[in-house]
């Protein structure tokens, strides 16, 4: 991972040349750089996707799982690129090309690299913004953890590695567990 070390601002960002075959996040105003995502964590994100869409009315309900970019808060700049996300399509507040607002729904896979650090600091920007619920999924040990937002704070529900997810906020989408790893 590349790392600009200038923290920069808003502004400063959306001047920035658009990466191909990167992934970029903006943490406290300093630029981190990530190189795409390994087969095995594109699969399982497009069997979460599939499975999702199956389930929602896609009228109102919309289903994320390119890169694009989500403004925690624009000072000091944050910005994350979930895995997956899934808005309600009223209520997705969109500025300079992205989306400023919380989605109902993110989903993010690990990869190896992903330190604890990493992980704890995406969590609490999610709580932040208000994201109600949380999916972490674990390629290594074929499980999901599902976070819930509770008083201001993500915390755990549960761990699952098999059996049927179900979206709180998304009755319809159902998600076997077993469909989403590779095969």
């Amino acid at each position: 991972m590349a790392t600009i070390t200038k923290a920069i601002t808003y502004d400063e960002w959306l001047k920035l040349p658009v990466l191909e075959d990167a992934i970029e996040e903006v943490v406290d105003g300093e630029v981190h750089i990530m190189p795409p995502n390994k087969l095995v964590h594109a699969v399982i994100v497009e069997n979460l996707a599939d499975s999702l869409k199956a389930g929602v009315d896609r009228k109102s309900v919309l289903i994320l799982s390119s890169s694009f970019g989500l403004v925690i808060r624009q000072e000091p700049l944050t910005t994350r690129e979930p895995d997956l996300a899934l808005f309600i399509k009223s209520g997705i507040v969109e500025r300079d090309g992205y989306i400023h607002s919380a989605p109902e729904l993110v989903v993010e896979v690990l990869s190896p690299a992903n330190t604890r650090v990493e992980r704890y600091r995406k969590l609490r920007d999610y709580e932040s913004l208000g994201v109600p619920e949380v999916w972490v999924v674990s390629p290594e040990a074929q499980t999901v953890e599902i976070l819930l937002l509770n008083n201001g704070k993500l915390v755990r529900d549960r761990i699952v590695a098999d059996g049927e997810l179900h979206p709180q906020r998304f009755p319809g989408a159902i998600v076997d567990v077993e469909s989403i790893w590779p095969r």
